[in-house]
């Protein structure tokens, strides 16, 4: 049996015993159940992965003995930050499990005037809470042990206008560069993905206003989940660690 990649949203010491929050606890102790003595590979967003082993488990409890732990790291070189229109259904649940596989550091769901998904505040919080379960799946199944950032809900404007150093860019079917020809040495992107209908006129201007550069990715238009995969793809094989 492969060893379970959990995550524990303490900081975890060598040599001390935890109990797992409840989800962990139930997943290890009721799906997987497992018992004492048994296996866990913990990290805890640190980017460091620690042998543990099972003392005791419950229906409702797991408690741990914490071993050694040692640096493990599976994060791109390529800072990358997707500014994600929100996308109906399972669309926006599958970009963000994605991107997180393929190395995203941080994702920011983003609110345009073509957005076809309208949450009211007690509904964008639940949303916001599953997508962070989601994030963390991704790290237990991917390897990573570094939890990418999930920011609060935004609009298109605000987090176009936010400032820091990053090489903006937005995809256009009629741009005239590709991802293949921006110059290198890049080491921080912001990239934005717009709606199942697209950015308006206005948004696009804006955008340009805001110092992001058009890209194109191809002949077809995509879907908004396959651009932000085949985008991201394409940004990691260029910039970042995928050959």
């Amino acid at each position: 049996m492969r060893i379970p990649r959990i995550y524990h949203p303490e900081p975890l010491i060598a040599g001390t015993q935890t109990s797992l929050d409840d989800e962990a606890s139930n997943h290890v102790g009721r799906v997987l159940r497992m018992t004492a003595g048994q296996k866990l590979a913990l990290f805890d967003g640190s980017n460091n992965v620690f042998n543990a082993e099972i003392i005791e488990s419950t229906k409702k409890t797991v408690n741990v003995q914490i071993n050694e732990g040692q640096l493990d790291d599976k994060e791109s070189p390529l800072d990358l930050h997707l500014g994600q229109v929100l996308s109906r259904g399972e669309k926006m649940e599958f970009t963000i499990q994605k991107s997180v596989e393929l190395g995203v550091n941080t994702i920011t769901p983003l609110i345009s005037e073509r957005c076809g998904v309208k949450l009211d505040p007690n509904r964008l919080e639940k949303k916001h809470q599953q997508w962070q379960k989601i994030i963390i799946s991704a790290c237990e199944q991917c390897g990573r042990n570094k939890i990418p950032q999930l920011m609060p809900v935004i609009t298109l404007e605000e987090w176009c206008a936010q400032v820091d150093d990053s090489l903006k860019l937005n995809l256009h079917p009629r741009a005239s560069q590709s991802i293949n020809t921006l110059p290198l040495p890049v080491k921080k992107v912001r990239l934005l993905i717009g709606p199942e209908g697209g950015l308006s006129p206005e948004e696009i201007a804006m955008t340009a206003k805001h110092h992001f550069t058009d890209i194109l990715l191809g002949p077809r238009v995509l879907r908004t989940e396959t651009t932000a995969l085949t985008a991201i793809t394409a940004l990691q094989v260029r910039f970042g660690d995928l050959g």
